[in-house]
């Protein structure tokens, strides 16, 4: 079994992919609903990301891995310890919502270095908004942005929009119109 299958499975078992009738932060009904954090804050889950990311992150070059904060902090601090233990450390860096207005006001948090080779990261890709604004932070840092990842592409529009804007995007998982989750063809 690949590692997607193996996230899809446990995604079922842990109850990070539900159905029903759920409603998105953008209004929408939809007959399913991901939580990812359940998935990437289990060890299992976070270990069976880590086995279907790195390769991918190693392969595009990426000298970071970053993404919007809630959904992509357990997954790039996972991704790092994993290359770490690798031998091939990549770091990882959270874009924030909103800057603080205090401290060091940085709306990127981590040891991210101008020029850097970067993927960004998140759980789930609906319209792309959030990887889309951690793909302007990380550009606006100096960075570029050389794949884009998800767990779960709901494919309605935002990884059409990723791909139409030149970005290399990626997901493990992607659902069908009627949601079905399947392993990512």
């Amino acid at each position: 079994m690949n590692p997607s299958e193996n996230i899809l499975k446990l995604a079922l078992e842990l109850g990070a992919l539900k159905y029903g009738e759920f409603i998105l932060s953008s209004g929408q009904k939809t007959p399913y609903y991901f939580d990812g954090r359940v998935l990437s804050l289990h060890p299992l889950g976070a270990h069976l990301i880590c086995e279907a990311l790195l390769p991918i992150v190693k392969a595009c070059g990426a000298q970071a891995i970053g993404g919007p904060t809630m959904g992509a902090d357990p997954i790039v601090a996972a991704v790092a310890l994993a290359s770490y233990l690798e031998g091939a450390p990549v770091p990882a860096f959270i874009v924030r919502k909103y800057v603080k207005p205090h401290g060091t006001e940085q709306t990127l948090e981590g040891p991210l270095t101008p020029g850097s080779r970067v993927a960004i990261v998140d759980d789930v890709c609906t319209t792309g908004s959030s990887l889309f604004y951690a793909i302007a932070a990380a550009e606006s840092a100096g960075c570029s942005v050389v794949k884009v990842i998800c767990v779960l592409d709901r494919r309605q529009g935002g990884s059409d929009e990723m791909r139409s804007r030149g970005y290399d995007f990626v997901s493990l998982l992607e659902a069908t119109p009627d949601g079905d989750v399947k392993v990512a063809s």
